[in-house]
This record gives structure tokens, sequence and C-alpha cells, in this order.
């Protein structure tokens, strides 16, 4: 009798566990966190008087890349690329922007934030125009 009753308690713990376990809620994840934008600080370059900022986007996969300057001629394109190295030992593009005019630009990347940081070190830079593309006037290195 006593053998009955202890398989009893222990299969009425066992299912109520079972019970239990079946009707928990899932824990909860931890939502994923959104990145930071990154915020690139262009500084003038070859007396130019421009100086402005890239904010850097990331947008589930893609980059956003926002060019606002300061002291931009009225009218003129001007290219404007992510490198290799930085301001000061610039490498080759990585990324070509699209050309600010006025001061202004968006771009969107087909890779994300991360891919880009991933690739450090890295600065943007924007050149006078396509005519005098070989004279820098802001720039700026990406930083995490």
């Amino acid at each position: 009798m006593q053998n009955k009753i202890i398989w009893v308690v222990v299969a009425v713990i066992v299912l109520g566990g079972i019970y239990w376990f079946m009707n928990q809620e899932p824990a909860s994840q931890p939502a994923p966190e959104a990145s930071e934008p990154v915020i690139v600080t262009l500084s003038a370059q070859n007396d130019s008087g421009m100086s402005g900022t890239a904010t850097l986007t990331d947008m589930d996969g893609s980059t956003l890349v926002v060019l606002v300057l300061a002291g931009a001629p009225a009218g003129i394109a001007q290219p404007a690329h992510i490198h290799t190295g930085s301001c000061a030992e610039i490498g080759g593009v990585v990324y070509p922007l699209t050309f600010p005019v006025n001061g202004v630009s968006e771009t969107t990347l087909g890779v994300s934030l991360e891919t880009i940081l991933a690739q450090l070190p890295l600065a943007l830079n924007v050149h006078k125009s396509a005519e005098e593309v070989s004279v820098y006037v802001a720039c700026g290195d990406l930083t995490q």
C-alpha cells in the first residue's frame, strides 16, 4: 500500500511538472538593440571653409549616409566618397556617395553599418568639384 502511495505522489509531481512546463509563456527575448547612428565630423581642408557632418544610420542591412556641409558652393556637385585609411593618409575609394549639391546629399549603401565599421580605418571626404577632384575640401575619420 505504501508503495502505491509513493508512486501516486511521484506521478502527480511528474504530471504536475509537465503541465506547468507546457503552460509556461516563452521567455521573452530582449529586443535587439538598434544600432546607434555614427556621426562623422567633417573638417575643412585646403582652406575651403567647408565643414559639416556625415550621419551613417543602419537601415536593416543597408546604410543611409546623410551629408550636410556648411560653406558649400551653390549649385556645384561635389564628389564624395568613403575611403580606406584616414584623412591624414587617404586610401582608395570603398563606397562612392551621391554628390552633395548645395552641401546636402543622401546615399543608401547596400551594406550594413556593421559591415562598414568592420572595415575601419575609413575616412569620408568631399572634393571641390568633378573638375577639381584632386582638391579635398572636407574630410572626417569614421570611428565607432
